[in-house]
């Protein structure tokens, strides 16, 4: 994977991670605030296109802001256009995971001219203010019923999601996030331990990151092809609340991945990948 570098609009040096052969393709992390590594080759995506992961400041290999406030969402949009310039790029295609998904949407609604196709694996819904309620989230939880560690794992979301989680509960609902709760991914779990900024992610989402009204408003008048991609059983984005974020756009399409979670693309790789690449490459345009 090729390391290279550039500088944000405040002077921050930047680092992005490119891989794989095929038009370029911007891939904005999750966490909030997570290192790319994560996301790896996005289970052979970079077979198809060329990944352009992106270190967001103070992750990875990028460099930590002398204010701190650089960290807030809204503000990361700008980041994402001076890579768009460093690479020389007039439009993008993007693709972003999880909370990653809130800075795509931000960018495409500043910069809707700049964006191509953009691809929402499992998003995050706080910039659009689409409600995710308990009721959502254990249906999902559910349909892994007959898994060894559901008990514990379940009692440990129902405390999540009555505002009575703690530390332990966290730790216990880990295996909800992935489709098989094997050694791979408890390895990738252990490993985004280390990998998340706590001070960029506490920022993240200060006051006046988000605008709902005004992000759904400039989203309706979004001329762009969007992917919504849900898991299944995925308890973070479930499909519901995920076909209500794919109605914000006038041509956003949801697909539901069976058998997989928040990490589809480790879940099951070649179907994740063909649904992106055939998304990817369609020629038509709206």
């Amino acid at each position: 994977m090729d390391l290279d570098f550039f500088t944000s609009y405040d002077g921050t040096k930047l680092a992005h991670h490119a891989a794989g052969d095929g038009p370029a393709l911007i891939c904005l992390p999750g966490g909030p605030m997570q290192d790319s590594a994560y996301l790896g080759d996005l289970g052979g995506l970079a077979a198809r296109r060329r990944l352009i992961r992106l270190d967001l400041r103070g992750t990875g290999r990028s460099a930590r802001p002398e204010d701190s406030a650089g960290y807030r969402c809204d503000r990361l949009v700008d980041d994402v256009e001076a890579l768009r310039r460093h690479l020389g790029l007039d439009r993008i295609d993007l693709l972003a995971h999880c909370a990653g998904a809130n800075l795509a949407v931000s960018y495409a609604t500043r910069h809707p001219e700049r964006v191509g196709r953009l691809a929402l694996i499992t998003p995050s819904v706080l910039a659009v203010g689409v409600t995710i309620d308990g009721g959502d989230r254990l249906r999902a939880a559910r349909l892994r019923r007959g898994e060894p560690w559901f008990p514990a794992a379940s009692a440990a979301l129902e405390a999540v999601v009555a505002g009575q989680g703690t530390a332990a509960s966290w730790r216990a609902v880990a295996p909800f996030w992935y489709g098989r709760w094997d050694d791979a991914a408890r390895a990738h779990q252990a490993a985004q331990d280390a990998q998340r900024n706590a001070e960029a992610a506490a920022a993240y989402a200060a006051p006046g990151a988000f605008t709902p009204d005004i992000t759904r408003a400039a989203l309706a008048r979004f001329r762009s092809p969007v992917l919504v991609l849900a898991g299944e059983a995925d308890v973070a984005g479930p499909p519901r609340a995920m076909a209500e974020v794919a109605g914000l756009f006038p041509h956003g399409r949801l697909v539901i991945q069976p058998g997989t979670a928040h990490f589809p693309w480790l879940d099951d790789g070649p179907r994740f990948v063909a649904t992106v690449t055939n998304f990817l490459n369609e020629t038509e345009t709206p």
